[in-house]
């Protein structure tokens, strides 16, 4: 049995491809729409928006407040997250990039960081990351933050030995804080 192969006519073919630019434009436009995370989505040409990942208030400049914690009086950021020092940082420069950031994101600013309650503005300060970003400094140590901490006031990370040295909380004064290991 022969099958016969039948050539759509013209009137098809231009309505599926009306079909086919139908869907291409509509996804366009669907990709150039707006953000329901609250960060404004990027168009063609036009660079993409930063999250503000450390940051706190509209002028994107960090802040570092003093909390309780079962180690004490430790520094944490704008929204309550255990700041921490890395062993291998030599004076304020940062030496955590790459995984290591991915693991322990330093707390970047835009602008001078704030100084909250319990923090001493003069020993707040800031060092350009090898990526261009500025990060907090607090007594001269570069400030992360622990990935594994899943919330305000964790200090899963005290004592860790990660990216070959340890990690450890600070305190008010910005010294490290060895107890609870």
């Amino acid at each position: 049995m022969s099958t016969i192969f039948k050539r759509p006519s013209a009137a098809r073919r231009t309505w599926t491809l009306g079909v086919a630019l139908a869907a291409v434009a509509a996804l366009a436009v669907a990709g150039c729409g707006g953000s329901s995370s609250g960060t404004q989505a990027s168009g063609y040409g036009a660079p993409a928006a930063k999250p503000a990942a450390g940051k706190a208030g509209a002028a994107g400049a960090a802040s570092v407040a003093v909390a309780g914690s079962k180690l004490g009086k430790i520094l944490v950021d704008g929204t309550g997250q255990t700041l921490y020092l890395f062993q291998a940082d030599k004076g304020a420069a940062s030496t955590c990039n790459g995984a290591c950031a991915s693991t322990w994101p330093p707390l970047t600013t835009n602008g001078q960081a704030r100084a909250g309650a319990g923090v001493s503005t003069s020993k707040l300060g800031t060092t350009k990351r090898s990526d261009g970003t500025s990060e907090v400094t607090y007594n001269g140590h570069p400030l992360y933050k622990f990935a594994g901490d899943g919330a305000p006031g964790q200090t899963t990370g005290q004592g860790s030995d990660d990216f070959g040295a340890e990690w450890y909380v600070l305190s008010a004064a910005g010294n490290k804080v060895e107890k609870g290991e």
